[in-house]
């Protein structure tokens, strides 16, 4: 299916759809972040904001799928995730020490 997808649109229309969801992703996550802080209430409620994380990470994922299909990154972005958590997990290990 990613690849019927990524054959019909261009890289810019792959790359705006994939800005959008990211978007949406972050005022997702914040949303739900801001409920589980308590700090500032929201009339959305917990279950509300967990269901749009959970919608709008799917959609980013769909469209990280079609994006590695048209560029054609499937093998090089698996290595790229392997190199971003590592230095991730170091970042925390290092704060851990401090």
């Amino acid at each position: 299916m990613e690849k019927k997808i990524a054959e019909k649109l261009s890289t810019a229309a792959i790359l705006e759809q994939m800005a959008e969801e990211a978007a949406e992703l972050a005022q997702a996550a914040l949303k739900l972040a801001r409920i589980l802080r308590g700090e500032n209430p929201t009339p959305v409620t917990e279950d509300a904001a967990e269901l749009a994380l959970q919608e709008e990470y799917c959609d980013v994922r769909v469209c990280a799928r079609v994006l590695d299909e048209h560029l054609c990154l499937l093998s090089g972005t698996t290595w790229l995730e392997y190199q971003k958590m590592e230095r991730w997990l170091k970042r925390m290990e290092e704060k851990e020490e401090k």
